[in-house]
């Protein structure tokens, strides 16, 4: 008897102890009792009774990344290409991820093909290349929506790879040749447009400056020339004073009323003279220049010294 009760102490426990479960973080175990969900167990310790309850599924809480293999679409304008996708999802209701579908993860697959299917169908293929992110979100709400009642959440698609036929892509690397070379000739005309440009402004700018100094010189011409006429005025109309000053004191004033006309008949012929050498091409010579030829000869015999008369 105590043998006995030692083997059915020790069955005991076998058996207890074969029916504690402990559940790892991240996942959740699907529990049957007599066949028929009875509930679903969360990380932690747990025992079930033998013989009446079962674990019907082990189910990962992770979000799974699903790499699937290249599906064949065709485009709008019938364009056939490989397109391989990647599906992130998680599982938010064990229960409908365990009695929703049969193979969740084959479903998924199936239905991300099918519906790539349908949306690329509807583009083009500049359209495929150029509008992977809509592609992406307009599958992502799809899938989402249809992997709702299997208790799955998607969280995200995204088009991996892109894979046109060959001819196609010897085709789109001729473009993107031409268009290379497109871009060069025209980065190689702004060059040239640009350093003509500066060339010119360069020209006009020299040639604005050579104007300023040429100006400024003759400004500066014009005044030394101005100067000096000032200075000789100043000095004849000196000279003319000493003149008529010395003829005041020695000769008297009808001689002087004399001179000074003559004097005065004396520097139109030095203007008249001035005017010769000047650059004018026509010059105006006095009436009266006979008169001031006269003028001259009085003016001389005047100035001259009287010689005393050895007859008188």
């Amino acid at each position: 008897m105590p043998i006995l009760i030692i083997v059915a102490a020790v069955l005991v426990l076998a058996v207890l102890f074969s029916n504690i479960r402990i559940v790892p973080q991240a996942n959740a175990f699907v529990i049957e009792r007599l066949g028929k969900f009875k509930g679903v167990w969360s990380a932690g310790i747990h025992v079930k009774i033998p013989l009446i309850d079962r674990i019907a599924n082990k189910v990962l809480l992770k979000e799974q990344v699903m790499d699937f293999e290249p599906q064949s679409v065709i485009t709008k304008d019938n364009v056939s290409m490989k397109i391989d996708t990647v599906v992130y999802l998680y599982v938010v209701n064990p229960e409908l991820y365990t009695y929703g579908v049969a193979n969740p993860l084959a479903a998924i697959e199936n239905l991300t093909a099918t519906t790539l299917r349908n949306m690329i169908g509807e583009l083009t293929l500049d359209d495929t290349l150029t509008s992977r992110d809509t592609i992406n979100s307009q599958m992502q709400v799809t899938l989402d929506v249809a992997t709702d009642p299997w208790g799955i959440k998607v969280t995200r698609v995204e088009l991996k790879n892109i894979i046109p036929p060959r001819d196609i892509q010897e085709a789109m690397e001729k473009q993107m040749r031409a268009e290379r070379e497109k871009r060069e000739a025209i980065l190689r005309a702004e060059g040239t447009k640009e350093a003509r440009i500066l060339e010119a402004a360069g020209v006009k700018e020299a040639v604005i400056l050579e104007a300023e100094a040429a100006k400024q010189k003759m400004i500066l011409e014009a005044e030394a020339e101005k100067a000096a006429a000032i200075a000789r005025a100043e000095g004849q109309a000196r000279a003319i004073r000493e003149v008529k000053a010395a003829e005041a004191e020695g000769i008297g004033m009808v001689k002087t009323a004399g001179a000074d006309d003559a004097v005065v008949r004396l520097k139109s012929l030095e203007a008249l003279a001035e005017m010769s050498r000047g650059r004018a091409t026509t010059i105006v010579v006095p009436s009266d220049i006979a008169g001031l030829a006269g003028t001259l000869a009085a003016l001389k015999g005047t100035l001259e010294p009287q010689k005393p008369d050895d007859g008188k």
